[in-house]
């Protein structure tokens, strides 16, 4: 897959598909052990809270040219979503994956040390692209 440009205010944010044998490597460049004991946890876990239709499966991983990860599910279906806050609607895996990253990025932030502020800067970087999502709306609804 090649890179995707989302225009943001005054500049292009472009994703990368993750090769998968770079994954390890690029999580753990950005968050060290805490990606595979607390992160990656977490995302499948709000994942299975956020929508009855997600199962598990593949998820795939994507760099963003302004520093920031997210993941998503390798699906062409579409989530049935039931936000906490009473949001209710349908989006694409990609979608998905982001809101799904937006939430755990922002739960996780609220620790202490550096896995936390990752985590904060990382939901930053994330909203940031997410902003120009063809989904944005619902993504902002669900998590918001």
């Amino acid at each position: 897959m090649s890179d995707t440009p989302i225009s943001s205010n005054s500049h292009t944010i472009a994703r990368q598909l993750v090769a998968e044998d770079q994954r390890t490597n690029v999580t753990a460049d950005l968050f060290g052990v805490y990606f595979p004991l607390q992160l990656e946890p977490f995302v499948f876990s709000m994942a299975s809270r956020l929508s009855e239709d997600y199962g598990g499966g593949y998820w795939l991983f994507y760099t963003l040219d302004n520093g920031g990860l997210y993941m998503a599910p390798d699906s062409d279906r579409r989530f049935q979503v039931v936000s906490p806050n009473g949001w209710e609607g349908f989006m694409s895996a990609d979608a998905f994956g982001i809101a799904v990253c937006l939430f755990a990025y922002s739960n996780l932030s609220f620790g202490s040390g550096q896995f936390a502020e990752t985590c904060a800067e990382q939901y930053h970087l994330l909203r940031e692209y997410m902003m120009d999502h063809a989904e944005a709306g619902a993504i902002l609804r669900a998590t918001d």
